[in-house]
């Protein structure tokens, strides 16, 4: 089934971090099937605290998900991210 991985910016620290993340990010994709679904499109916070972006990225299924995230590209991106900005990082599988 389906997973998908939510990344929710709370706080922008450093601006020049968060262009190497994204930068390096995108690399770390390699050729991996990760489809975007929404990518810091608008949004309304109807609950909770405000987000200031929102991505929530779409995966074969969690395996997939976590093989992505815990590979070493992607934590060499995800080092400029944590010092870039402050962010809640979610993995949830879909429904069949």
């Amino acid at each position: 089934m389906a997973a998908y991985v939510v990344f929710i910016k709370d706080e922008t620290l450093d601006q020049d971090e968060l262009a190497t993340y994204a930068e390096k990010a995108g690399q770390a994709r390699g050729d991996r099937p990760i489809t975007p679904l929404a990518f810091y499109g608008a949004l309304e916070t109807l609950e909770g605290p405000e987000a200031e972006g929102v991505v929530v990225l779409e995966f074969p299924d969690a395996e997939a998900a976590k093989g992505w995230y815990f590979s070493p590209a992607y934590q060499e991106a995800k080092a400029h991210r944590l010092k870039g900005a402050k962010y809640r990082v979610l993995l949830v599988n879909g429904v069949e």
